[in-house]
């Protein structure tokens, strides 16, 4: 692994008996980047995070996370890893202050508890039980756990589940002045914005495979942001297509229900999953058939 890439990922694959969970992934994380790992539930990639952060093994394929492979690192790897997962399993008989004061104590170079409540917004919940604090407070404790040890690479997998609107905004502020400190971060979300937001490049898996990657304003490729220009003609709702919606729109006047849609991330993320599914299901039938 050169110094540029943090993770590298080649036809990475596990199975599960008949069962094919991740098939052929591959990828890489440039150092001081966040990449943002996409697809739905079910589609391979928490399995991929796990194989990644040395919690499960691979069937086939290589794996290099910080020049390490994941499978045979070592403390010294691991304390180079800041990781949240989608929900933990921690103590909640201890304060906020207290828990992450331990945590710190794990790490050769960890970062100021002080500074590390007042980031995730916890300063006035400090003192409190952490079994006393709401889902989205004690999600933010995770938050915290996560970044103590000053992290290289950082795994966030849905880290603002449960969090309001402002909360959420505040952690991306968060996440970017981590990346501007240097930190490489994986991320998954389920909230697209958050990936837009938040990411350089991106990825989509789909049935376990890697559907497309790029930077994010060039997933799904250039034909999938073409404007979609609508409108109603006759009771009937119309939509066409277009590189010069302006034009479009000049020549159809001001008819009823007249839009212009850019397609989001969102929308360009749910055509890919589709085609995915669609090419899935034609698959299977080729193959039921020939068994047949």
């Amino acid at each position: 692994m050169t110094t540029e890439y943090v993770v590298q990922v080649e036809d990475l694959r596990k199975s599960y008996g008949a069962f094919t969970a991740v098939d052929g992934v591959t990828f890489d994380i440039r150092r001081g980047e966040t990449f943002a790992l996409l697809g739905p539930n079910g589609a391979g990639k928490s399995t991929t995070i796990e194989i990644l952060e040395g919690y499960r093994d691979r069937t086939s394929g290589e794996v290099s996370v910080l020049g390490t492979d994941p499978g045979r690192g070592g403390l010294d790897w691991k304390a180079k890893l800041g990781i949240v997962l989608q929900s933990t399993g921690e103590s909640g008989n201890v304060t906020v202050r207290e828990q992450l004061a331990h945590f710190a104590r794990f790490y050769p170079n960890p970062r100021d508890v002080d500074e590390v409540i007042a980031a995730v917004g916890l300063e006035e919940k400090q003192k409190t039980l952490i079994r006393k604090l709401s889902g989205g407070q004690r999600r933010r404790v995770d938050v915290a756990l996560g970044i103590i040890g000053r992290p290289e690479l950082l795994f966030l997998d849905e880290p603002t589940t449960g969090f309001d609107p402002e909360a959420r905004r505040q952690f991306w502020e968060l996440i970017r002045s981590l990346k501007a400190e240097g930190t490489s971060i994986l991320l998954t979300t389920h909230y697209l914005d958050e990936a837009a937001q938040l990411g350089d490049r991106a990825g989509v898996i789909a049935g376990g495979r890697m559907v497309d990657i790029g930077a994010i304003d060039e997933i799904g490729g250039a034909d999938a942001r073409i404007p979609v220009v609508r409108w109603i003609e006759n009771g009937v709702l119309r939509e066409e297509r277009t590189t010069t919606p302006g034009a479009l729109v000049a020549r159809l006047g001001e008819p009823d229900g007249l839009e212009v849609v850019r397609p989001s991330l969102e929308d360009i993320y749910l055509e890919l999953v589709g085609e995915a599914g669609l090419a899935a299901a034609a698959t299977d039938t080729v193959i039921e058939g020939a068994a047949l």
